[in-house]
């Protein structure tokens, strides 16, 4: 009962009071911060275990690693190729060197401590900056690709400073027999999942249980994630190298829209969790150390990545941005914090001033980047146009539904005229298929709008739902329409009720399906008749306008009173007054 009873705390609290945060312009991370010590213990109490919250909610810093692992896909890593390596590697020797010999100098901690310490606080927050600038649509800017790419360098790197940990914690005398059979064991099994993952979560999707591919998705987070663990490895890279197993797969996006939600919860409850663990008692007690450490740390990496960002060929607002967003210190921190003190290498206080400066950076980082916005604005440029080019390919794709006989065809088009595309197809057969010959096809259910927003509709030039489900398709459209107002949405009608119910809704680019083919062939037919054909091609525009001016009329007059049935028409009914009216038009021809 108590498990409820924290549970309901947690949500009432959180939907109290980050809505409010956001509501005077604050980051969200930021409330889920002011939730922890809110509940925690160094203020009301209502909720004690911290360490094992903490714990539990370190499992959403996995997917969001399994979802940074699909966005690893060979162009997107080429193209951001300077800031992986280039500011990226750079970034954490330069900082985790410098802040290694303040506290080896000043601080007087033991060399394995300060290089701990050091690199620990080198790291900024992937999961605190990827919400903010998706929060602050910055991903597309310069500043945004240069952090991004920083960070996946930075959550690669945990892993060999793990490693390292271990190496440094070893005792005489044990045994690595053991773990480097688990490690060939670990190796094997990912190998084997390298060329059965497809197949299986193509047998998952031939189901058609939606349910079932979302299992699959979090069995698939889950074993890797322990498989890594098993051998003493994060649980995050485990996650990671399974994203990027399948993040060139026709799947990635429907397992992106799956695993989403549960991120989303899981990292809201990860920085609750790290605001109740912040010792609120020892801010109190020793204030100006702690806050002096954290402008020195914000202020250190802040100094350190500006001119490295300068040096990969950032403007100088770009820069600034780039060094304050990355400013501060990051979740991994706390693991690497924990496992050095289990492995002895440093303090319980330490730990507990270094947790409470990483909280510090993390709250004040919105605020500072705010105010260094004010004095870091700079005007478009050729160079700032050039990385908006670099990221158009990717980022700015039509999005197309369904890929039978109508989509397939503009698929062809766009891929002539070399103009990026997504197609997001239901039927895994048929996307497998496709998929020996056009990459941009994916498995997704795009009734969920979060299949469509990891295809980036939301920067979509324009969307054409090509699907045979009427209901479906009046569903999509709904949902987009109501959620992209301004996305230019084109569609197909697979008949004239169709195409009324779509245009109800405001589609105003609506092809039917049977309609040009029936009138070129029409046309052939009069000339077959005898008629000369520019008679007969007269004769049928003339029909095609009366036709277009009666469905205009009969969308005025029509009302959708049983949802999506094509009973609201009698069929028989509507044909013969659709005769009748082409009887009274005469069709005047010059």
């Amino acid at each position: 009962m108590s498990f409820l009873v924290e549970a309901f705390i947690f949500l009432l609290a959180t939907i109290v009071i980050v809505p409010v945060c956001r509501k005077f312009g604050l980051s969200s991370v930021l409330g889920y911060l002011l939730v922890g010590l809110m509940i925690g213990p160094s203020v009301f109490g209502f909720v004690g275990n911290t360490m094992e919250v903490l714990h539990f909610a370190e499992f959403g810093i996995v997917l969001l690693l399994f979802l940074i692992g699909l966005e690893l896909r060979p162009h997107r890593l080429w193209t951001m190729r300077r800031f992986l390596f280039g500011l990226g590697i750079t970034q954490i020797l330069i900082t985790s060197v410098v802040i290694a010999v303040f506290c080896f100098m000043l601080l007087g901690m033991s060399s394995s401590a300060s290089m701990l310490i050091g690199f620990s606080l080198a790291l900024s927050s992937t999961a605190f900056v990827v919400q903010w600038l998706g929060e602050h649509r910055q991903f597309n800017r310069p500043h945004g690709r240069a952090a991004f790419g920083t960070l996946l360098m930075q959550d690669v790197d945990v892993i060999p400073a793990i490693a390292a940990i271990g190496i440094l914690s070893s005792r005489p005398g044990e045994s690595a027999s053991l773990n480097l059979l688990l490690l060939a064991a670990v190796a094997a099994g990912f190998v084997i999942a390298w060329f059965t993952l497809r197949s299986a979560l193509r047998f998952v999707a031939s189901t058609g249980i939606h349910e079932l591919f979302t299992a699959a998705a979090l069995a698939l987070v889950t074993g890797a994630a322990l498989a890594m663990h098993s051998i003493g490895f994060s649980m995050g890279l485990g996650a990671f190298i399974a994203g990027v197993m399948v993040a060139d797969s026709e799947y990635r996006h429907q397992l992106e829209a799956d695993v989403m939600p549960f991120k989303g919860l899981l990292v809201g409850l990860f920085f609750i969790a790290v605001g109740m663990s912040a010792n609120l008692g020892l801010l109190v007690s020793k204030p100006i150390l702690i806050i002096g450490l954290t402008v020195v740390l914000m202020v250190v990496k802040s100094l350190v990545i500006y001119p490295l960002a300068r040096l990969q060929g950032l403007k100088h607002g770009e820069a600034v941005r780039t060094g304050l967003v990355l400013s501060q210190g990051g979740e991994f921190a706390f693991i690497l914090f924990t496992v050095g003190a289990s492995a002895q290498l440093v303090d319980q206080f330490v730990v507990d001033i270094a947790v409470l400066v990483v909280t510090l950076s993390i709250a004040a980082t919105p605020f500072l980047v705010a105010l260094g916005s004010r004095f870091a604005a700079d005007k478009d440029s050729a160079e700032g146009q050039l990385e908006e080019e670099e990221t158009r390919e990717f980022q700015n794709s039509v999005i197309i539904v369904g890929f039978g006989p109508f989509g397939h065809t503009k698929a062809r088009i766009l891929t002539i005229l070399k103009i990026p595309f997504t197609v997001i197809e239901l039927d895994s057969k048929r996307v497998e298929f496709v998929r020996q010959f056009a990459s941009e096809v994916y498995y997704g259910n795009a009734l969920n709008l979060r299949v469509l927003l990891s295809a980036h509709i939301d920067r979509a030039p324009a969307i054409v739902v090509a699907i045979d489900d009427v209901e479906a398709s009046l569903k999509i459209v709904s949902q987009v329409s109501n959620s992209f107002p301004n996305l230019k949405i084109m569609a197909r009608a697979r008949d004239r009720f169709h195409e009324i119910k779509l245009r109800k809704q405001g589609v105003t680019s609506v092809i039917r399906e049977t309609l040009l083919s029936s009138l070129s062939l029409s046309t052939q037919l009069l000339e077959h008749l005898g008629l000369p054909k520019a008679e007969a091609a007269e004769i049928i525009q003339a029909f095609q306008e009366h036709d277009a001016q009666t469905l205009n009329s009969q969308i005025a007059i029509y009302h959708d009173k049983t949802g999506f049935s094509e009973d609201v028409f009698d069929t028989t009914q509507e044909l013969k007054e659709l005769f009748t009216e082409d009887k009274k038009t005469t069709l005047h021809i010059k």
